[in-house]
């Protein structure tokens, strides 16, 4: 049984976790298109620092280690493709091995200096040790929440 629309909520929206993470969200792709504009996502940009780092995987295990369901995954990897910033090699079973183009690699270089600008404008506004102290509960936050998509390979260790 629902409650009536008269009774005020337990939480208050701006007090609720999920409400928090959607407009932190939306905050960090809105900084992240300041900073680069709007030739590549995010995700795009994950991918593509993905494959720098661990070139000829496959994708499913680049869906995996970015925790992105493996459709999407396609997607975003055929686009790429069609932009020739990445190759995408079919091996046996229908897997595709992946890497990066000279384009992508050209593409990755630009983003590079950027990233590191967006992540200090969205950090500026704390403290640097609200700064440890935030990446730490969000890393645990993500590690303990993030049982459906367990990546691959953590790069950093979580600190609880």
């Amino acid at each position: 049984m629902t409650k009536p629309a008269d009774t005020p909520p337990a939480i208050a929206l701006y007090d609720e976790p999920g409400h928090l993470i959607r407009r932190a969200q939306q905050i960090a792709v809105s900084k992240f298109h300041e900073v680069h504009g709007r030739h590549v996502t995010p995700i795009q940009y994950a991918i593509l620092r993905t494959l720098h780092e661990t070139p000829g995987i496959d994708q499913v295990t680049l869906a995996q280690m970015i925790a992105l369901d493996t459709s999407s995954t396609a997607d975003i990897a055929a686009r790429l493709d069609a932009k020739g910033w990445i190759l995408r090699e079919v091996l046996p079973r229908r897997q595709r091995r992946l890497s990066l183009t000279p384009a992508g690699e050209e593409v990755l270089l630009e983003l590079r200096p950027g990233a590191d600008v967006m992540v200090q404008g969205m950090m500026s506004s704390l403290e640097p040790v609200e700064q440890k102290e935030f990446m730490r509960l969000l890393r645990k936050f993500v590690h303990l929440n993030d049982r459906q998509t367990q990546p691959v390979e953590r790069k950093t260790k979580v600190k609880t």
